[in-house]
């Protein structure tokens, strides 16, 4: 009995998602970008990749200059992999570091050395690989200036392209296996703020430009001729350059984003084949915007990606209750991070040294908050 059973009934299922999504879109409709990520997409054998490829570009093939990008696990990942994903048209690939100290790695249950990255690294440059997405993430157990000095000059030793800088989520409710975490080996929030500062610093330091919160990028990526054009986007993924309305989700628990709102798949995998398997979408909840939500998701974006906004052209034209509750919550929002926020009747500023801040200022007009739900550090 072949262990990659459930592998490949998956990847018959997403198949069978697709004909079925591809069926309802309108004909002549390309993909700008395709992403494998959710998870450990290097773990499907090389022909099933090419399977999986295939099925997608046959019902929706690739724009020009589409950009197809790919989570790798270095562990996980080998030459034929690799050279399986660069024939279907991988041009950018996503490696999550964490941290390279093996202290680190053996608290978070995560071995991954450095040599293997560096390998990997090469192997996915070999291929024609032409960007190359680093994750790297402070805040973890026992990490140090010392030790997130060392792992920063080792990541810029791979020249990434870009480098995204997220701080450890804690939430061991929503994550079994960080119940073996030990919480007295965590990082204080003013600790945590330090390890960034001193990652950051490096980054910038190596010649990469910031992005919004938590991203840094090349001068010539898109990322950095997106925020120097104004036309950066952050979504549930991170920052993006890409401007299309329509982003579709496909697998367990896939979120999609329409110009209407939100859709979710079932979470559970059996329950995702399942509704596959029955004919139908996998969808199982959404969120139709609102002219509110769309206003203050303008207002949310533009704090998150240039660390200011223009409250009075996200409030024109609105109801005036809607539009006088958003000048509210500009004046709220200047008066609790009142030394390091700027409201001028108009636009609402963060000053950058405190841009680390920018989550908190935009959680306050983000009408959800609130709802009960247990949050991680927002710095």
């Amino acid at each position: 009995v072949s262990n990659d059973r459930p592998v490949r009934g998956y990847v018959e299922t997403l198949k069978a998602e697709i004909a079925l999504i591809s069926a309802r879109l309108p004909e002549g409709v390309r993909l700008s970008r395709l992403h494998w990520g959710g998870g450990t997409p290097t773990i499907l054998p090389p022909d099933a990749i090419a399977d999986l490829a295939g099925a997608i570009t046959e019902r929706i093939p690739f724009a020009e200059g589409a950009e197809f990008s790919v989570e790798i696990d270095p562990m996980e990942v080998d030459e034929a992999r690799v050279a399986a994903l660069a024939a279907a048209g991988m041009n950018r690939a996503s490696i999550g570091i964490q941290d390279f100290d093996p202290l680190i790695q053996e608290a978070i249950g995560r071995p991954q050395p450095f040599e293997r990255t560096r390998e990997v690294v090469a192997m996915l440059r070999e291929a024609g690989v032409t960007s190359l997405n680093a994750d790297m993430v402070y805040g973890l157990p026992h990490q140090s200036l010392a030790r997130i000095t060392r792992t920063t000059e080792q990541l810029l030793e791979l020249a990434p392209d870009r480098v995204a800088l997220f701080g450890y989520a804690h939430v061991p409710w929503m994550s079994r296996r960080q119940v073996m975490i030990p919480e007295a080996a965590l990082p204080a929030p003013e600790e945590r703020l330090a390890l960034f500062r001193r990652a950051a610093g490096l980054l910038e330091g190596a010649g990469m430009v910031p992005i919004g919160i938590d991203h840094f990028a090349r001068p010539g990526d898109g990322l950095a001729r997106a925020l120097a054009e104004r036309r950066l986007h952050r979504n549930f993924q991170g920052y993006t350059d890409d401007a299309a309305p329509t982003l579709i989700g496909v697998g367990a628990s896939a979120i999609g984003r329409f110009r209407q709102g939100y859709v979710q798949n079932a979470p559970a995998t059996a329950a995702y084949q399942a509704r596959i398997r029955d004919g139908g979408l996998a969808t199982v909840r959404g969120h139709a915007f609102s002219d509110e939500d769309l206003r203050r998701a303008r207002i949310i974006e533009e704090l998150m990606c240039y660390f200011e906004a223009d409250v009075a052209a996200a409030a024109e034209g609105a109801e005036a209750p809607l539009a006088e509750a958003l000048r509210a919550d500009a004046e709220r929002a200047a008066e609790r991070f009142a030394e390091h926020v700027r409201w001028d009747g108009a636009r609402l500023a963060i000053t950058a040294r405190r841009r680390p801040l920018a989550r908190l200022v935009a959680r306050v007009f983000d009408a959800y908050t609130g709802t009960g739900a247990r949050h991680s550090a927002a710095i």
